[in-house]
């Protein structure tokens, strides 16, 4: 008889999932799956809303990376504006991001994914956690504490706040960066760098004990997207849309991202909440791809900073082509951190950072308007349609982790082979099934919501496992509604 195999919670991501695996009778997994089993529903939150309310509403998506999308709405609401808003603007907007990528690279190397690496998959679960880092190595801990800080200052000391900001808006931002503040900002981004080139390498040197898992977490031939800037630079507030495949060959290159819909896809399965994007032209489920630290890495043709670039080298020695292995995702986080240290340093070395010009002010002129950024995680698309008031009529919002979902669990289903195909599930081993998820760092507050035809059924049993009543989708996303316009 098949025997099925559950690991829930999912720990150190943010969010809440469970791993199902499938055995068939002869105690081989047959089937795994990633069931995000969360929904948050932002895309009905929003209907009815005045379009200039969605930066700030839709910050409320997330606790980790709020500036995410508070940048990716007010991209699409400058669409709405139909303005070009003044670069000043545009580079402050950049220097926040990579304020959010920083403290989120640092949350997902140093607290989320180092006890694994620096303790062992199988250290004892009690202490295999950032404390137990700090009871191990005190100096490694403190580091990431430091690095982390550093990102969530530079968003208070340009937003006011580092969670949920309000200082972006359609047009611009609300405010000049003020002399005081990029002092601040440049006095301390010595030390940051100096800490961030000796990571990479304590991280080299780490993943380099764990060749085994190198091989078979998530390490298969798929297709790469992201954002690139002019010559192919690494780019995470604007750029045009590249993808890859598995051999590094173009297949798209300068695509604007409000023409996502020509190539992007949207699939949903039954038995999850998180919607499967796949690549159009290879269709579902072939169309698979990644975005995020290792596709960005794969896809661009320099980081455009000198110690990036150094060390952008060695990355690109793990193989011929692209690095096919998202275990090393781990390696081009910590690469992108400090490129978004170095890239943050020239633009506020620049005197028109400090430029009062901030903002453009106009109403709506147009009723369609896509923002896209790369998140930390990845490629994150937010697109607006509204009515002749502003007021927001339909709204659909591709995150980074949903992007990865088709090879998320591709990943699980790779190693579980590997690890559990006739072994007992000892507790290391299906850690290492977590490690996976861990290494695409995914966001599950972010990337569920209930659109199109998303299979949500709510289900009251009795005491016996009988259903007592249920509810569909289509009376769920009815009662949301209404709940919007009162």
């Amino acid at each position: 008889m098949a025997e099925q195999i559950v690991i829930e919670p999912i720990t150190r991501i943010e969010g809440h999932a469970r791993i199902s695996l499938l055995l068939d009778e002869a105690g081989r997994v047959a089937e795994a799956r990633f069931q995000v089993i969360q929904v948050r529903g932002f895309e009905q939150f929003v209907v009815g809303r005045p379009y200039f309310e969605m930066p700030a509403l839709t910050a409320r998506i997330c606790g980790i990376c709020p500036v995410s999308h508070v940048l990716a709405s007010a991209k699409a609401c400058d669409r709405l504006l139909a303005v070009r808003i003044p670069e000043t603007a545009a580079n402050l907007r950049r220097i926040l991001n990579l304020g959010q990528l920083i403290q989120s690279h640092a949350l997902s190397w140093f607290y989320l994914s180092a006890p694994d690496l620096l303790l062992g998959m199988d250290h004892p679960p009690a202490t295999r956690n950032f404390l137990g880092i700090a009871a191990t190595d005190l100096q490694f801990a403190r580091d990431g504490i430091r690095l982390r800080r550093f990102g969530q200052q530079v968003i208070e000391r340009l937003a006011g706040r580092r969670i949920h900001p309000a200082w972006v808006v359609p047009g611009g931002v609300d405010a000049p960066l003020e002399p005081s503040a990029r002092e601040a900002i440049l006095a301390e981004i010595p030390e940051i760098k100096a800490l961030a080139c000796g990571h990479l390498e304590r991280c080299r040197q780490l993943l380099a004990r764990h060749l085994e898992e190198a091989l078979v977490f998530a390490s298969f031939p798929s297709l790469f997207l992201g954002l690139t800037g002019p010559g192919g630079r690494l780019e995470h507030y604007d750029g045009l849309v590249r993808i890859i495949d598995a051999d590094g060959a173009l297949l798209a290159d300068g695509l604007d991202p409000a023409d996502y819909a020509d190539t992007i896809g949207e699939a949903v399965e039954p038995w999850t909440y998180l919607k499967f994007p796949y690549y159009k032209p290879h269709g579902y489920p072939d169309g698979m791809y990644r975005v995020g630290p290792l596709a960005r890495l794969n896809l661009v043709d320099r980081c455009g900073t000198e110690l990036a670039d150094r060390e952008l080298a060695h990355f690109r020695n793990l193989a011929s082509g692209p690095v096919p292995g998202n275990f090393h995702a781990h390696y081009a986080r910590l690469i992108e951190l400090l490129a978004a240290v170095e890239t943050m340093e020239l633009l506020l070395a620049d005197p028109a950072s400090l430029d009062r010009r901030v903002r453009a002010v106009a109403g709506v002129n147009d009723t369609e308007g896509v923002g896209a950024i790369e998140a930390p995680r990845g490629f994150l698309l937010h697109h607006y349609r509204v009515d002749e008031h502003g007021l927001i009529q339909q709204a659909n919002l591709i995150i980074a982790t949903g992007h990865n979902n088709l090879a998320m669990q591709r990943g699980i289903l790779q190693a579980a082979r590997h690890y559990l195909d006739n072994n007992p599930p000892a507790e290391g081993l299906l850690n290492r099934l977590e490690a996976v998820i861990r290494t695409f760092d995914p966001c599950l507050s972010c990337s569920t919501h209930a659109v199109g035809a998303m299979p949500l059924v709510v289900r009251l049993l009795d005491p016996d496992g009988c259903t007592v009543a249920e509810l569909s989708r289509c009376e769920i996303s009815h009662n949301l509604q209404a709940l919007s316009h009162r």
